[in-house]
């Protein structure tokens, strides 16, 4: 039986699109949102949504997809929503098979953009299967699940899933934002994204903040991959803490993330 005094948390999923930019060093796909969206509006966000209750029958249709086996039906249906969501934001095609026709990629991208939130798993289904493509559950290493803290005051609580993917064998030639839920994107190393915050010229919530120096670790796309690939995923659940009389809000130490804490004062939730 579920507690009701547990506030009740949104599905979702999230890809960290990796490529190895100058000197090796690993580059990160940026979404900055629209302004205009209710959740982290204007911030930089990696590219995401919530899951679709139809994204597990595209995870269970071998047609459709492979890899998915072994997977229980939450991290299985996560994984697809990362595949479809990319494609969705920024135009990162993350599937295999034919190299697809770009016009028709593209008309299939902007019918995912304009049907209705519950419709999406239904059309990104449809043009997997005209295109002859499938979702490999491979290309998604789990990075980190984040809940916000059960005391936060926040409106749209969100349980997250984490996924890294490589960006460089993506199928689709254009990336571009869709002009809704992602105004702009930016290929940057996590070492620019944290300046840039720093600095004040960039928003970002503090999962991705957090996320966002933990990849600043790695210097090599390769060490990356392989760093993730062999760590388990860290549930992360952040907690209000008082340090000398100030509010903080933190998150366990030992789990790969070498910044821990921020002051309340600075953070951005939603």
């Amino acid at each position: 039986m579920s507690d009701p005094a547990k506030p009740v948390s949104i599905q979702a999923a999230t890809v960290i699109l990796a490529r190895e930019g100058p000197g090796g060093v690993p580059e990160f796909l940026l979404v900055q949102r629209g302004e205009q969206l209710a959740f982290a509006g204007g911030a930089l966000v990696f590219p995401g949504g919530r899951v679709d209750a139809s994204d597990i029958h595209i995870a269970r249709n071998e047609m459709l997809a492979m890899g998915f086996g072994g997977l229980d039906d939450l991290d299985a249906a996560a994984r697809i929503t990362c595949a479809r969501e990319a494609l969705e934001e920024t135009g990162v095609l993350l599937t295999e098979g034919p190299h697809p026709d770009e016009a028709a990629l593209a008309h299939a991208r902007s019918q995912l953009a304009a049907g209705p939130d519950e419709a999406e798993a239904v059309g990104f289904a449809a043009m997997l299967g005209a295109m002859g493509h499938q979702v490999d559950a491979a290309r998604f290493i789990p990075f980190a699940r984040w809940e916000p803290p059960s005391a936060a005051a926040i409106v749209r609580r969100f349980d997250t899933r984490f996924y890294l993917a490589d960006a460089g064998r993506s199928a689709s030639a254009a990336i571009t934002p869709d002009g809704f839920e992602a105004k702009a994107l930016r290929w940057t190393t996590a070492a620019q994204a944290i300046a840039d915050y720093e600095a004040g010229t960039a928003a970002m919530v503090f999962p991705t903040w957090c996320n966002m120096h933990r990849l600043a670790q790695y210097q090599t796309l390769a060490h990356l991959f392989e760093r993730i690939s062999a760590l388990p995923a860290p549930y992360v659940q952040p907690a209000f803490e008082v340090i000398d009389g100030e509010p903080w809000l933190t998150i366990p130490d030992g789990i790969d993330y070498p910044v821990t804490r921020d002051r309340v004062n600075n953070l951005r939730r939603e």
